[in-house]
């Protein structure tokens, strides 16, 4: 409590403002309802009033699938160049380096493999903090690299996308052309007879939607999130006309047959792990 003067000889006790820390509170993106943080941490960044998806990091990811202790990264120090010496508001390698120092990755993609629930397995996991999660050589290339590993060592591949920004425009056709590498290295992979499941998280936009994350034997999507090539707001304004409630969502994807499945984020690992069991009982019975 402290002492205001009203007067010289007149005085009131005034409370002191209660001051909250930064960071103890947040406001679910979807709901608009305030959570404790630790409480959403506590529920693997899932909003406990609403349920909705918030974004994972790529290393959060791989913490909440894989097996303590089990995955082996491969390609970490691989880089980005500037091809197109791209300048813009920041230059590219002004891009580069800040999301670098943001997330503590070298591009927007971890690829390695590990082992969920015992069961061995190929992994790429994109990270929507790195320039949107965008496509370009890097991570284009470790992609088809850790798919081409799979293929060599009868692994099944799983890909958790996250991408808001499709294919990677700073570095131009050749990030175009990353769409086309990852996309042959899955068919050679698929006619080895190894199966690859495509997970789906807000949002999956672009030139990822429409080149590896869009051609899983399993298609599967965490709720209510973001998928499809443009944005709703593009496409509303292309064929002017107004869009159904929920368009491109997982919910209106799965009802139009896009999706295989929906999965809540608590039991993602618990359902990948029953799917690489069921597909190596049938691959052993079927050689």
């Amino acid at each position: 409590m402290s002492l205001f003067g009203k007067s010289r000889n007149t005085f009131v006790r005034v409370p002191k403002k209660k001051v909250i820390p930064d960071g103890v509170w947040m406001k679910c993106p979807d709901c608009q309802q305030p959570s404790y943080t630790k409480e959403v941490d506590g529920n693997l960044n899932v909003c406990p009033k609403c349920g909705y998806h918030m974004t994972l990091t790529a290393r959060g990811r791989i913490e909440l699938l894989v097996d303590a202790g089990t995955f082996v990264e491969m390609d970490p120090d691989m880089l980005s160049a500037d091809p197109l010496e791209f300048k813009g508001v920041k230059t590219y390698k002004d891009k580069l380096a800040g999301d670098q120092k943001l997330t503590g990755l070298k591009d927007a993609a971890i690829t390695g493999h590990g082992k969920i629930n015992g069961h061995a397995a190929a992994l790429a996991v994109t990270d929507s903090q790195f320039i949107m999660g965008s496509m370009g050589s890097v991570v284009g290339e470790k992609i088809t690299r850790v798919i081409e590993y799979a293929t060599a060592n009868g692994l099944p591949v799983i890909i958790v996308s996250g991408s808001g920004g499709g294919a990677r425009m700073y570095e131009g056709c050749i990030s175009l052309m990353q769409m086309a590498k990852t996309c042959a290295a899955l068919s050679r992979h698929g006619k080895k007879g190894f199966v690859y499941i495509s997970v789906l998280t807000n949002p999956t936009m672009g030139g990822i939607m429409a080149s590896f994350a869009g051609v899983g034997d399993i298609i599967m999507a965490e709720p209510k999130a973001l998928l499809g090539f443009a944005g709703p707001r593009v496409v509303e304004s292309t064929v002017r006309q107004k869009l159904p409630k929920g368009f491109q969502t997982s919910e209106f994807m799965l009802a139009h047959g896009l999706l295989d499945m929906i999965v809540p984020r608590k039991e993602m690992k618990s359902l990948l792990a029953k799917l690489l069991e069921y597909n190596h009982k049938t691959t052993r019975r079927n050689t």
